[in-house]
């Protein structure tokens, strides 16, 4: 798809304000392939103007019709499955096959979830002598990463207009192109003007003046838990609800009667799909001492088939770091087994795939999300002791246990203290909340629990 030169403001696309540009990269050849508006606190001001005067005919527009609107953008974005999927693959670098399997598809479902449940979803129930009514929140500021560009806006996008909020949204830098297309999408489908806008432009620039603007009701987050903690100070001095899906360190746990040689290539294939850049990979194997030695071994094997296969990471800085954090958990003590901080190619972001054995639940590389293509195996000695070594970072958003027996494999997902936890290599289910304990966020997205987000109660006494 060709860049648009501006925003995507009260149904048009329109001139930014000022005149900077941010350039998009292509990960792999590292060439520019577009260039888009970076937007400021003006673009910002002028899209919630829009999303404010556009909130009262759109909240009271019948579900059916907001059902009908999302059916439509379901359709478009179904229909131009290959331009996401190759807009994807150009600025985010994930290999084609990838793209249309989980960045085009997956968003695509997603949509049609929210499609249905705008139609469905009781906006009042009687309590007692009470009726209580599921009001939208109003105005939403929407700011988006790049890992899953298309996925990650729908997920917010969809369940705030099911709810009859309106939505200014700021993706993330690295990935505009993909925002845009959706911007797209949300006009073709016939989407009123102002109920969705878009600016693009930098974090600390234009998602910084969304975040702190008065005009925005809640402000719904996806990224680093440090930027999370800055936007949630910010609303809280404002008494702003927030919903923020932050980090993750999440643990593979493999219990003694699991099949080992299944659970280690899964859980390989895990952490180095999108080129480990997935908040909820699970980057802690966790394996009994008995058996450490043999998921070593296939843990590194399977590594070892990906070579450069599994695309870049999404740019120079996202490469230097993951490297930072290979060096450090080789100076920590950790054996590299697969993989290391050499780059694989002389162009292009990339970074190999890497196994540490020998990993400690104290090391820098256990504790710290990492974001790239790294996964650390872990022993552990008894139940117990591989519950404590789960349990022990300060995130919680997703996990795997594997087991013999099924059972055994929920007792011990039950005592875990995260968000998600997959059983015996289940399947990803778009309507299951999404969502993190401890330092991995506040709220849940998808399905019904994430319409609810941007909904707020009143009661009717009679």
């Amino acid at each position: 798809m060709k860049a648009h030169d501006g925003i995507y403001l009260d149904g048009a696309w329109r001139p930014a304000a000022g005149q900077d540009v941010i350039e998009v990269l292509d990960p792999v050849d590292e060439q520019v392939i577009g260039r888009v508006p970076a937007g400021g606190a003006d673009d910002v001001d002028a899209a919630v103007r829009a999303a404010r005067a556009a909130l009262p005919g759109w909240a009271a527009t019948p579900p059916a019709e907001r059902a009908a609107r999302l059916s439509a953008l379901r359709d478009v974005l179904a229909a131009r499955k290959d331009e996401i999927a190759e807009t994807v693959t150009a600025e985010l670098g994930s290999p084609l096959a990838f793209s249309q399997a989980v960045h085009a598809a997956v968003p695509i479902a997603v949509a049609g979830s929210y499609a249905e449940l705008a139609a469905t979803h009781s906006f009042e129930e009687r309590i007692g002598n009470s009726t209580v009514l599921h009001e939208p929140v109003g105005v939403v500021g929407a700011i988006t990463p790049w890992n899953y560009p298309l996925h990650q806006i729908v997920a917010k996008v969809a369940p705030a207009l099911a709810a009859g909020c309106t939505v200014v949204l700021k993706p993330a830098e690295d990935t505009p192109l993909t925002a845009q297309l959706f911007a797209e999408a949300v006009h073709e489908a016939g989407v009123p003007a102002g109920v969705f806008n878009l600016v693009t432009g930098l974090g600390p620039v234009a998602g910084q003046a969304l975040a702190e603007h008065p005009g925005v009701d809640l402000v719904s987050f996806t990224g680093s838990t440090a930027v999370g903690k800055r936007i949630a100070a910010t609303a809280g001095a404002a008494v702003k609800k927030v919903a923020l899906e932050l980090g993750g360190k999440s643990a593979n746990v493999i219990l003694p009667s699991a099949d080992l040689a299944r659970a280690v290539n899964v859980g390989v294939a895990n952490v180095m799909s999108n080129s480990g850049q997935t908040c909820s990979a699970w980057t802690r194997m966790l394996v009994h001492r008995d058996r450490y030695e043999e998921a070593v071994g296939l843990a590194a094997a399977a590594a070892a088939k990906y070579g450069d296969r599994i695309g870049p990471v999404v740019n120079a800085r996202q490469r230097d770091r993951v490297r930072g954090y290979i060096e450090q958990g080789v100076a920590e003590g950790a054996t590299l087994v697969a993989g290391g901080p050499e780059a694989p190619r002389e162009q292009g972001y990339f970074v190999s795939p890497t196994v540490f054995s020998d990993v400690t639940p104290d090391m820098t590389i256990a504790q710290e999300e990492i974001f790239g293509p790294v996964l650390s195996v872990l022993r552990y000695e008894d139940e117990d002791d591989a519950l404590r070594i789960a349990n022990g970072t300060v995130y919680g958003l997703a996990g795997a246990v594997w087991a013999g027996d099924e059972a055994e494999a929920v007792a011990f997902a039950r005592r875990m203290d995260t968000g998600q936890v997959d059983i015996n290599g289940g399947r990803f289910n778009p309507l299951a909340p999404f969502g993190g304990y401890k330092q991995s966020g506040v709220g849940r997205e998808l399905g019904a629990h994430g319409l609810t987000e941007y909904l707020q109660t009143k009661s009717l006494q009679f």
